[in-house]
């Protein structure tokens, strides 16, 4: 699936590594990881299928977000985004969920 990113800061992690010091230990590897998936899925029911990414739409304020288990205490929040390429993934940042 395309995918792009909403910060520069989320960004340069996935493309330089940059500040992957300031996550918990493990985090950026899952980070990656989850990246992975989202490229080589074709679409979001991809991404549900895999039920250990627990893909989870957010409410309120953030009901256009969904997020992605990275471990037990930190998500990938993203976005569904359609254009005239098809379906994308705008990734939106980690949070810590605790």
């Amino acid at each position: 699936m395309r995918f792009r990113f909403k910060t520069k800061k989320i960004e340069e992690l996935y493309t330089k590594q940059k500040n992957a010091h300031k996550y918990a230990e493990g985090v950026v590897d899952a980070f990656f990881e989850v990246m992975g998936v989202i490229r080589a899925a074709k679409d979001e029911r991809d991404l549900r299928a895999l039920k250990g990414l627990r893909l989870e739409k957010l409410s309120g304020k953030r009901k256009d977000e969904s997020s992605l288990r990275l471990n037990q205490q930190w998500r990938l929040i993203i976005k569904f985004e359609e254009d005239d390429k098809g379906k994308a993934v705008l990734i939106i940042g980690i949070e810590d969920y605790h």
